[in-house]
């Protein structure tokens, strides 16, 4: 599976390093970094001399059009995500778009259609939902060891001082597509959408964009989550799943390297520590190289439905908060 990339910055390059790691192991060889394209050919050209790829574009359209790639990495801004992913399904190829998938649900629906229309596979790289530690959390579900989850609490900070592509809204800054869309995965992926109650608060920059949510949900059968997210302060980036006989404590919501695992007086019952990893990207990649061998145009780790729906619940929290960007 040849990958080429769509864009050149840190994440494209923690990409890059993901990829460097996965040709030196048996089950990733086969995961090559062939392209990366930018707005510069000399970026380009830096960019793939560094991370070791076969081809540098200076254009997007030019690396499209080439037919020696399988998957398209779309590593821009989320406000480009629409335009670059639909460039690129529109010349045949399958995408995975870096999260959050788009602006807005619109724009979301416009994507998952072209590529249904085309029969391409499309998914977003919410990286989280494809790693082994999600797995090892549901078995711990799944087995009843802490009972039917009440409720759940999940929060992501990083204090990000003043940096562009958070402040301004023509590039959907703030928190929530940036940091609120795991704690929202991470409460979905383990309890389901039943969603029947929002409410939520936010704090905003000057520039009209959120720089701190907290966000409170009840679901049908009466369990409460609570959702923060910050982008101008530090935190732990703490996850907890409480249920009636224990409770589960994951550390880092954005990329889970343990979870510890509790009776009903906080005894300790089990650690689950991660699986090596390369980045935690891989797990995303190889999700997509298996879907194009088997002719999927969606991977069961990030439905597409699930993608739709998390847009909704952003559009519908920056509606009542007062939070616009240009492509609403």
């Amino acid at each position: 599976m040849n990958i080429g990339i769509i864009g050149t910055g840190w994440i494209a390059e923690k990409m890059a390093l993901t990829l460097q790691g996965l040709a030196k192991r048996e089950d990733g060889r086969d995961c090559k970094a062939y392209a990366v394209s930018s707005r510069s050919k000399e970026k380009a050209e830096a960019f793939a001399q560094q991370w070791g790829f076969e081809k540098a574009y200076g254009s997007y359209e030019e690396m499209v059009c080439d037919p020696a790639v399988d998957l398209v990495y779309v590593a821009t801004p989320h406000s480009h995500h629409y335009a670059h992913t639909m460039l690129a399904l529109q010349h045949g190829k399958a995408c995975l778009v870096e999260k959050a998938f788009t602006a807005n649900a619109r724009e979301a629906e416009a994507l998952l259609a072209e590529a249904k229309q085309r029969k391409l596979l499309v998914t977003e790289a919410i990286w989280t939902r494809y790693q082994p530690m999600r797995q090892l959390i549901q078995q711990v579900l799944d087995a009843g060891t802490i009972g039917p989850v009440k409720m759940v609490y999940a929060s992501l900070a990083y204090s990000m001082g003043q940096k562009e592509r958070i402040m301004r809204p023509d590039l959907c800054g703030g928190a929530l597509l940036d940091l609120g869309v795991y704690a929202i995965n991470f409460v979905r992926m383990f309890c389901g959408g039943d969603w029947r109650e929002v409410h939520s608060h936010c704090s905003k920059a000057e520039t009209g964009v959120d720089l701190q949510d907290a966000i409170s949900v009840v679901y049908g059968d009466g369990m409460i989550a609570n959702l923060q997210a910050s982008a101008c302060c530090a935190n732990d980036k703490h996850g907890v799943l409480s249920g009636e006989n224990g409770y589960i404590e994951v550390d880092n919501i954005n990329n889970p390297q343990r979870a510890t695992v509790h009776g009903r007086d906080g005894e300790l019952l089990r650690v689950i520590d991660c699986p090596p990893q390369i980045t935690g990207y891989e797990y995303q990649v190889l999700a997509c190289r298996d879907a194009l061998e088997a002719g999927q145009q969606e991977i069961a780790a990030m439905p597409h439905q699930e993608t739709l729906e998390v847009m909704r619940i952003m559009d519908a929290l920056r509606k009542e908060w007062g939070v616009v960007y240009p492509m609403d």
